[in-house]
């Protein structure tokens, strides 16, 4: 099958491989599509701690099941489904106590050490897949795993009704993260990102104002929620500023592993400031595909451009540059 390796930090190449055969209680998909993210791009960069190479990248992506295993149950060729790409050991300490998500010995497709999805076909463990419900276009299914992590960064919010939420980043995360804010009751949503051609998009999908620096937006005491979904350490450092007394700081976005930011703690102390981080998936995948099928986000608007498997060098350059929302590879474009 044509597949693109990443065969060491800065190299890609699409080049022929292997066909995935399923193990016992795997299934083999052909993909359908593939998003990027910025994680693929600290694959790339060779700056995410686990990451082994050469790696087929893809971590968010759906599919057709073109094959079974010999002990697989539940699903069927012909299935359409969305993979869950987490893999946990499920034995270590934070496994036993329900927090995968933070294994010892965590893995992820395409992320860490097993092969991921920018290939024609992909080999992926049965309890890894959730049946993609009718209504549901195949196209749009890989927006599951990026809404999955959101689902997750919601559950480590405070979750009260009728507050106000600082989105950092009108990218993907930004988005999702702005309209599940919408949808869960906030008073207000604002968005601010230095790219101004992305805030149309935010006001159109869930945002009341957006701006591109939160010197633009009147509210003085600050907001009660504040989220970066950028990882960049300035709209880190901003944001933490922004938050209202007795409030909440949320690192959602993926920064470099070795980078740092500079912030009061006096200011945590004395404003009671809480600030939490969100790493990846917890029990919130099942409950991403429900909301997508309820269309809580809008996935025509989120998805801007497509790309073949030759595309990918050309799809992770405009990602870099910011510009469109959700890029995919489509391996049989």
């Amino acid at each position: 099958m044509r597949a693109v390796v990443i065969e060491k930090p800065g190299t890609i190449n699409t080049t022929t491989v292997e066909d995935p055969a399923p193990g016992p209680r795997d299934v083999v998909l052909e993909v359908s599509g593939v998003g990027i993210c910025g994680t693929d791009l600290h694959v790339l960069d060779g700056d995410l701690e686990g990451s082994e190479y050469p790696i087929i990248p893809g971590h968010e992506f759906a599919g057709t099941v073109v094959a079974a295993g010999s002990a697989v149950e539940k699903l069927a060729v012909g299935d359409r489904v969305a993979v869950d790409p987490n893999l946990f050991c499920g034995e270590c300490h934070y496994c036993r106590i329900g927090r995968g998500n933070l294994c010892e010995r965590y893995n992820a497709m395409g992320v860490i050490r097993t092969p991921g999805a920018t290939a024609e076909y992909c080999a992926v463990p049965e309890g890894n897949c959730y049946p993609i419900p009718e209504g549901v276009e195949l196209e749009h299914a890989p927006l599951i795993e990026p809404l999955s992590c959101a689902v997750h960064g919601f559950d480590l919010l405070p979750g009260r009704v009728g507050e106000h939420y600082l989105v950092y980043g009108a990218g993907t995360m930004g988005l999702m993260m702005a309209q599940l804010a919408r949808f869960a009751g906030a008073a207000s949503v604002e968005v601010v990102d230095i790219n101004a051609d992305r805030l149309g998009v935010a006001e159109r999908l869930a945002a009341d104002r957006t701006a591109t620096s939160a010197d633009d937006l009147d509210r003085p005491e600050g907001w009660e929620v504040v989220v970066d979904c950028t990882g960049a350490v300035p709209a880190i450092e901003d944001g933490l500023t922004r938050v209202r007394k007795g409030g909440t700081f949320q690192v959602f976005g993926v920064a470099p592993e070795q980078a740092t930011a500079s912030f009061s703690p006096f200011r945590v102390y004395k404003d009671e400031i809480t600030i939490v981080g969100s790493m990846a998936v917890l029990h919130s995948f099942g409950r991403a595909v429900e909301l997508l099928a309820r269309k809580v986000i809008d996935p025509e608007v989120m998805i801007s451009h497509s790309f073949g498997l030759d595309g990918y060098a050309d799809a992770v350059d405009r990602f870099r540059r910011g510009a469109g929302r959700k890029l995919q590879i489509r391996p049989g474009a």
